[in-house]
């Protein structure tokens, strides 16, 4: 399933500012890593968001280009930096920042990409800045949070199914909420409204990360772009492994729990004996249902928004195409 025309055509413009965008020249070393990072593409979700909120209420989205730009911006940076704290190879089928370059120059290349998320959003109406601001910066925070919960779970083996929801929360749905809630507020929708695209965008969050930890198993590493199996090898606390380990029993938790546990492994050995384990225990019917569960709530709040329904067919027409993704 393909993007429409409209939000192929907006995708096209944003590609085109994000292109355009200057970071600054000298030292190259520190801005370099910054257009690597941006070139490397990705579906560009966030800033579709934003103009996908706005055209709900307003037909001129050219005109938030720059803020669904920043949006983005914050979105590479947040993944410059986790990349370094997940020691991860690869970022969209490349070699991540700091393998490419070194965690130093991962470190402070970010730094100036937050900057220049600040300064775009410096730029908007004077009427706005405030209220984008304030949410923004609320977002940011929830965001690190989310990251460092994540980042706990590591050392814990007792993480709880709701534990998960809330660190994907606020790691991953929250942005996409603001995202939404950015382009409500920027196209003209009472507070009602733009909590309702808030909630609209933080369960499309939680159904869009569940879909990734998903395609991390189970997905084609050719069109995945990254690593397929990584949750898998690092141990990594996701809704599969959480249920894995709460309903395997005898043999099968004693494979589980072999594989946690060692330390020199074949990674390839690995995955395929833990994919099994998924497998007969039908975790992934299991994590289809909950990804589904999370979309069918974002199509409620959907529904209730004070704007014509040819508006929010867009919006839904963007949901189907999330919701069948396959990268």
């Amino acid at each position: 399933m393909e993007l429409n025309d409209t939000l192929k055509g907006w995708l096209g413009e944003v590609n085109k500012y994000l292109d355009e965008l200057k970071y600054g020249y000298y030292p190259e070393e520190l801005y370099e890593p910054i257009r690597y990072i941006m070139n490397l593409g990705g579906k560009r979700l966030r800033p579709l968001l934003t103009l996908l909120g706005y055209q709900l209420y307003n037909e001129d989205t050219p005109s938030v280009i720059p803020a669904a730009a920043a949006v983005e911006v914050f979105h590479n940076f947040t993944l410059m930096h986790d990349d370094i704290m997940d020691e991860a190879p690869l970022r969209r089928g490349q070699a991540t920042v700091h393998e490419k370059w070194n965690p130093n120059v991962a470190i402070l290349s970010g730094d100036v990409m937050l900057i220049r998320v600040y300064d775009l959003l410096l730029n908007l109406p004077d009427v706005y800045v405030k209220k984008a601001m304030a949410a923004f910066n609320h977002t940011a925070a929830e965001v690190c949070e989310g990251q460092q919960i994540d980042m706990n779970f590591e050392t814990r083996d007792d993480v709880t199914v709701e534990e998960y929801l809330d660190m994907i929360r606020r790691k991953t749905a929250v942005l996409l909420g603001f995202a939404l809630q950015l382009g409500g507020l920027l196209g003209g929708a009472d507070r009602f409204d733009q909590k309702l695209l808030y909630r609209f965008g933080v369960n499309m969050g939680i159904g869009f990360q569940l879909k990734d930890d998903l395609l991390d198993v189970y997905g084609d590493q050719a069109k995945f772009g990254k690593q397929v199996g990584g949750d898998i090898i690092a141990n990594k606390k996701t809704f599969l492994l959480i249920e894995a380990m709460k309903r395997a029993q005898g043999a099968q938790a004693e494979e589980l729990n072999h594989w946690l546990n060692a330390t020199d492994f074949d990674p390839a050995e690995k995955v395929a004996a833990v994919t099994a384990i998924y497998n007969d225990l039908d975790i992934k019917a299991l994590t289809e249902a909950k990804i589904a569960d999370y979309f069918s709530d974002s199509a409620d709040a959907l529904e209730v928004l004070k704007c014509p329904d040819d508006r929010k067919a867009l919006v839904k027409a963007f949901t189907d195409w999330l919701v069948a993704r396959d990268k």
